[in-house]
């Protein structure tokens, strides 16, 4: 087969890309000049094409391996890779990137620099930093409202939301925000909305009692689901960023403890406009976990959700850069 140039396997730009993967119990290999996953069945040995210049991400969960050979193709289709375990969690090495997976980003010196140089211009004053994370959740709150109250595919699954109560929360929510004073205000509201989101979609998928627990030691299948399922939006986030050139330090809402906060921030963008809902959807339904994860990923790019987040985080940088230059 004919090398292909890393420029050509970039061809597709990450926010037009429209697989995300998470394998397990396989091993991930270059077979015939192709990046392939491997799964044994029986005495038989079967492989699955991974189309790497189509991909923004892959999750390496529980029993799987990879060789030197498919990393260095996955690198040069700008393909970023995470090790977690069953369902994407726990953390089980750390890098740079520290968000409960270890994200290992394909090394390039050419990221773009325009839109870090605005993101610092900015990040380093406290009340600029705090419109950027305002413009964050009212971003959040614009994905719930439109995925929520308008999509026919939700209602068709069985979600039918209270649209006035989601409206009413939306809209005391929207106007907090413009209030708050600091980021612990924003993250207490953040909070409130969420536990509002789980009530309303408890109610919507008539789930019964739920109680959302730590992350990895919730039992029921809505909570896995959701704990699986956030997995997938940090690995558009992380994509999102490193497409940008943004370090995942310089983060506007979270990352007090953490350094992959950034990467945290941009998730939330559409993690609860589009997992949850498929979270307890799912779990009404009694699917497996390959099947609420291939329905997260088609909702994913069904809603164009790396697209919207890739937008979002270079208008808060253009913005925000602008107002720092007019201080």
């Amino acid at each position: 087969m004919e090398d292909l140039a890393p420029s050509d396997l970039k061809t597709i730009l990450h926010s037009k890309r429209a697989n995300l993967y998470y394998l397990q119990y396989c091993r991930v290999l270059v077979k015939g000049g192709r990046v392939s996953y491997v799964t044994d069945e029986g005495r038989e040995s079967k492989y699955w094409n991974i189309p790497i210049a189509n991909t923004t991400s892959i999750l390496l969960g529980t029993g799987t391996s990879i060789t030197q050979a498919a990393m260095r193709e996955l690198a040069k289709a700008g393909v970023l890779v995470g090790f977690c375990g069953g369902g994407g969690t726990p953390l089980f090495a750390a890098t740079e990137v520290d968000v409960e997976v270890a994200w290992l980003a394909p090394q390039s010196e050419y990221r773009p620099t325009e839109y870090l140089q605005q993101w610092v211009r900015f990040w380093f004053e406290d009340d600029l930093r705090l419109a950027a994370a305002q413009a964050f959740q009212k971003q959040r709150l614009q994905t719930i409202s439109t995925l929520w109250a308008d999509e026919r595919s939700l209602r068709d699954a069985g979600f039918r939301c209270d649209l006035k109560r989601l409206q009413d929360a939306v809209a005391r929510n929207d106007v907090a925000i413009d209030a708050a004073q600091n980021t612990n205000e924003l993250l207490t509201l953040e909070a409130r909305l969420t536990k509002t989101l789980f009530k309303l979609a408890v109610d919507a998928t008539d789930y019964g009692e739920f109680t959302r627990a730590k992350r990895g030691s919730g039992t029921d299948p809505a909570n896995r689901f959701l704990d699986h399922g956030n997995y997938l939006a940090y690995g558009l986030g992380a994509t999102c960023c490193w497409v940008l050139g943004l370090p995942h330090g310089l983060a506007v809402l979270h990352g007090k403890t953490r350094r992959g906060g950034l990467v945290f921030d941009v998730a939330d963008l559409i993690k609860d406009g589009v997992i949850l809902p498929q979270a307890f959807i799912s779990a009404v339904r009694g699917d497996e976990e390959q099947e609420f994860r291939q329905a997260c990923i088609e909702r994913l790019a069904q809603v164009e959700a790396l697209d919207g987040m890739i937008d979002t985080v270079k208008r808060v940088a253009d913005n925000l850069a602008r107002r720092a230059a007019s201080a």
